[in-house]
């Protein structure tokens, strides 16, 4: 899990055919290494909001990314969600 104070980067790139790709993720924080495509998650049905509230009736929205082969949330959906936004501003 995240913890306060700890920083993201994340790195958009083209890495070339998926096929060619060798990747050993750190087990111990991927659990599984998945694509979907870009055209799935600008379609407006496979998009949605999860809804938080905490003890102290503070509450929050976060993004989610349905209908595929696993449901992205989290941190992971945050920093899909902004970079759709960058990517595709006329469409996201």
């Amino acid at each position: 899990p995240l913890q306060q104070g700890q920083m993201v980067a994340p790195v958009v790139a083209s890495l070339g055919p998926l096929e060619n790709l060798t990747l050993t993720p750190n087990p111990d924080e991927v659990e599984e290494v998945f694509t979907l495509p870009l055209d799935h998650l600008l379609r407006e049905e496979n998009q949605g909001y999860t809804h938080f509230r905490t003890a102290g009736g503070y509450g929050y929205t976060l993004p989610v990314f349905l209908n595929g082969p696993h449901k992205v949330w989290g941190l992971t959906a945050i920093v899909t969600e902004l970079t759709l936004e960058l990517l595709a501003p006329g469409r996201y």
